[in-house]
């Protein structure tokens, strides 16, 4: 009997991991995200319709992309980030391709450098529903520049843009949510706030800054069970934040956007954060190889993390120098015909 059992687990757990692995292989996000995805979880639809969604950022990218979607699950949406006419747009396009009202949708437009308006900013948007049940934290800008060249105001205005604003916003609606006894605060982070890469030294400082807030954040909200603080890891994905990025000045646009093709289309990324959310997945890993094995590598083996980062970087910094796309450093040339 021992042997029929020894046998049986020698042929079943080389299967058990061969499966994992070829799932890996394939993945998108972390495991903890995906398995949220699968049957026996609530479909993200049913879990956010009604409810009411303040998304920062939302002019473009990502935070246009999560109010379409959330549009569609039947969310009310508070729509926030510098341009008023972008923001108007969305608000069109959310409307036409859901049934959503017109007093179903508030454009709020802010800046999270103007700190001092951000009070009455979030009276605004909860006097408007009355309450706010997620707040996703999404506005900010990326880097592409030297160290060596980069100007302080750059990094000084990416901690005061992308850290302090985030946590400004926060803090504002952290009360309500206290009071209500529930609520969801959902940060978008990225690859860079885990693991550092070249050209945005500054991008990745507030990055790790935020990481570093939130955790410790949700640690001190132990008496605040229904009150979720999120954090979202993306790795690239389609969107303008290559073309929006400081470089060495803060005037100065950039030069060199490159291929968009490589990267996850946005829609597949907030879809994951989407499942993620409804589901209360605290830290959300969401990549396509072999930005998902980064991840990992990281985490878990980090001397032959460092050995991978810095060969692919030093290519990437090359790329950069040469006036080439940096990013093409981390995939294989597209084919030309």
């Amino acid at each position: 009997m021992d042997c029929c059992i020894v046998s049986a687990l020698c042929f079943l757990i080389p299967v058990y991991l061969l499966v994992h692995f070829v799932c890996f292989i394939f993945a998108d996000a972390d495991f903890t995200l995906l398995l949220a995805s699968l049957a026996g979880h609530k479909p993200a639809e049913a879990k956010l319709r009604g409810l009411v969604v303040w998304i920062t950022g939302a002019s473009s990218g990502i935070g246009e992309e999560l109010a379409y979607q959330l549009a569609r699950c039947g969310s009310r949406l508070i729509l926030s980030a510098r341009r008023e006419d972008e923001l108007n747009r969305v608000k069109r396009h959310c409307l036409e391709n859901s049934d959503l009202e017109d007093e179903h949708i508030l454009v709020l437009p802010l800046d999270l450098l103007e700190r001092t308006s951000h009070e009455e900013k979030a009276k605004t948007a909860i006097q408007h529903f009355g309450h706010i049940d997620i707040l996703i934290n999404n506005g900010g800008r990326s880097q592409r520049s030297l160290c060596l060249e980069t100007n302080v105001d750059v990094y000084k205005t990416l901690m005061e843009l992308n850290f302090l604003g985030t946590v400004s916003i926060t803090k504002q609606v952290l009360p309500h949510m206290t009071q209500r006894g529930t609520g969801s605060i959902v940060t978008v982070s990225s690859v860079v706030g885990l693991a550092g890469a070249p050209l945005a030294t500054g991008y990745s400082a507030s990055k790790h800054a935020l990481q570093g807030f939130f955790n410790s954040l949700r640690s001190e909200l132990t008496d605040h069970p229904k009150i979720l603080i999120s954090t979202v890891c993306p790795g690239p994905v389609q969107s303008q934040i290559v073309k929006n990025a400081f470089t060495e000045e803060l005037n100065k646009p950039v030069t060199t956007v490159g291929n968009q093709e490589h990267k996850m289309p946005t829609s597949r990324c907030v879809r994951l954060m989407l499942v993620g959310i409804a589901n209360g997945v605290k830290e959300m890993w969401i990549a396509q190889q072999p930005f998902l094995l980064f991840y990992y590598a990281w985490q878990y083996t980090p001397t032959f993390a460092w050995a991978v980062t810095n060969l692919l970087g030093r290519k990437r910094v090359q790329n950069f120098k040469a006036g080439l796309d940096a990013d093409s450093a981390y995939f294989s040339k597209p084919k030309t015909s």
